[in-house]
């Protein structure tokens, strides 16, 4: 359960866009999440804020967003996004439409480009709870906070009771490496 002043707002697994799908999550429906990672140059982060702030209106009328989020704290001059698709062909119908979008071209890409120096992205899926089973190899949980401090307190907090503590202990061993990394979502993201 969630401890007071935390909320769980996700729980995906994820595979490489270039690994093999055969081995990947299995779900009753073809609903996927594109997590797409752009690591901006640090003098250009305001540029590309303003730029995403201004134009991804023109993104968001091809598919769902799910949430942008720029890095405060971890891995700096980040910023990453989650985009909800039907399945793989709906994907492939809003690349094309993207690639041939003129205005989204135009106002956002081609500007865009000169401040991202790496862009990375991962499909996902919504695992259901009741599903769980086994830890899949790779999982994200994102967590949602009201501030940085309630995230502290909470912690804190979680790591005092004996649930926490006891399916820390019991899931460690699955672990092979651990990220984090405090997300400000921008002013137009769904989930904040």
């Amino acid at each position: 359960g969630a401890t007071e002043g935390r909320g769980l707002t996700g729980y995906l697994t994820w595979r490489s866009v270039s690994a093999s799908f055969a081995t990947g999550p299995r779900q009753d429906n073809g609903i996927f999440y594109e997590i797409r990672t752009y690591e901006v140059k640090p003098s250009r982060m305001k540029e590309f804020v303003e730029l995403v702030n201004q134009h991804i209106h023109l993104r968001m009328a091809h598919s769902e967003l799910v949430g942008f989020w720029t890095t405060e704290l971890g891995a700096m001059n980040k910023a990453i996004h989650i985009w909800k698709y039907d399945n793989f062909a709906h994907r492939t119908a809003v690349r094309t439409a993207l690639a041939n979008d003129k205005d989204w071209q135009g106002k956002f890409i081609s500007p865009a480009l000169t401040c991202i120096e790496k862009q990375h992205n991962e499909v996902a899926y919504l695992v259901p709870w009741c599903q769980l089973g086994k830890p899949p190899k790779e999982v994200h949980v994102i967590w949602w906070n009201e501030n940085a401090d309630n995230r502290a307190s909470g912690r804190h907090k979680a790591h005092e009771d004996a649930r926490v503590v006891a399916a820390v202990r019991e899931s460690v061993r699955f672990l092979e490496s651990q990220q984090n990394m405090l997300l400000v979502p921008l002013p137009f993201s769904p989930l904040k």
